[in-house]
């Protein structure tokens, strides 16, 4: 273990207290999970030393409040999928790149996706129109100069208020399969620069991200140009990792990146060391064979092809009916998954591409 890294915990150290907190999941009827409810009760306890002081204790208190309240506010929309759309609170209603976001909620709830955003105005706003209130997700926060939710989302159950940024964005995040971003500020392109982050470094699931502009416009252009002259061209980062984003000054673009990214993949999860691969269609023994040759250089040997899914998913019954590709993957090389994930979507075997309408 690394020097400074504190353990993992599930007792207190006493065992009087743990046999307590063992009591009080019982008396509340706990069955499932309890190793990670126990784990969060030594967490409050080992807050309740003197070395926590008031301040410490109100952050941690407001946030996993927060975080509970978000979890909540998903927990029955989980199997919907969902965009989260970045972009400016100050883009006004009369703006194209309003139109734009506005149209790519819209677009994409017709093929039954809902759409995740603040709450505020510009950006957000366009995003919870398009959506319509069947489809929308408001996620605000609390700002001095921002006077509450928007109209399309002020009044609708699915909407949650945080206090921090942290537990904003991480919601933002967790619940979604993709991310749209358009032109904005400091706030935008923090949280552009956090999801591309998060996505380089396997924090989080392989996702489409797009970067919309208007046609013609130079924001993610300009964008790109600093990255590929300042940052790719020192090194900072691979010139793989562009492969994260893309570009796009049009709608029907923007839909078709992120519904063609679900076109035959649908979601992966670790079992030990092996990473499986949930597919909508199971590749030919030759595909499969072809792709072990073109990415070898980021799995140790080849790629296999599972008819059922490994024990451990057998027993969560996660997707029982899916195809799956299993290979031991180096877990570094996330620019080049996403190529893999690319590929097994243009396979002669995968689902024929999403319609647009």
């Amino acid at each position: 273990m690394s020097a400074g890294r504190r353990p993992r915990e599930r007792s207190t150290g006493e065992a009087d207290l743990d046999r307590r907190l063992e009591d009080l999941l019982d008396a509340v009827g706990v069955t499932a999970n309890r190793d990670q409810l126990l784990e969060l009760l030594v967490t409050v306890v080992s807050l309740a030393s003197e070395h926590s002081d008031r301040l410490d204790l109100k952050i941690a208190n407001a946030a996993l409040r927060e975080m509970a309240d978000g979890f909540e506010l998903f927990a029955p929309y989980r199997a919907v999928r969902k965009i989260t759309m970045f972009g400016s609170a100050r883009t006004a209603a009369s703006d194209p790149l309003y139109a734009q976001a506005r149209d790519l909620a819209e677009l994409l709830a017709a093929h039954h996706w809902s759409t995740v955003t603040g709450a505020g105005p510009g950006i957000m706003a366009a995003g919870l129109e398009g959506a319509g209130p069947e489809h929308a997700f408001g996620i605000n926060i609390a700002l001095p100069f921002e006077q509450g939710a928007n109209e399309f989302i002020a009044s609708d159950p699915k909407l949650v208020s945080m206090k921090y940024f942290f537990t904003r964005k991480l919601l933002l995040i967790k619940e979604s399969y993709g991310y749209a971003v358009l032109p904005g500020g400091f706030g935008t392109l923090d949280e552009a620069f956090e999801l591309l982050t998060l996505l380089q470094t396997g924090k989080a699931e392989p996702a489409p991200v797009v970067l919309l502009d208007v046609p013609g416009g130079s924001y993610w252009r300009g964008w790109e140009d600093f990255v590929t002259r300042e940052v790719v061209s020192r090194g900072l980062v691979d010139e793989d990792d562009r492969r994260f984003y893309r570009v796009v000054d049009n709608v029907e673009e923007a839909a078709a990146e992120i519904l063609g990214f679900y076109r035959n993949y649908h979601s992966l999860r670790w079992v030990g060391e092996t990473l499986v691969i949930r597919l909508e269609r199971r590749p030919t023994e030759a595909e499969a064979e072809e792709l072990s040759e073109r990415f070898a250089d980021i799995a140790a040997g080849p790629l296999s092809v599972l008819d059922r899914p490994p024990a451990a998913e057998r027993r969560a019954e996660q997707f029982p009916d899916l195809a799956r590709v299993a290979l031991r993957f180096d877990r570094v090389s996330y620019a080049r998954l996403r190529d893999l994930i690319d590929a097994l979507n243009r396979l002669p075997s995968a689902p024929p591409p999403v319609v647009l309408r």
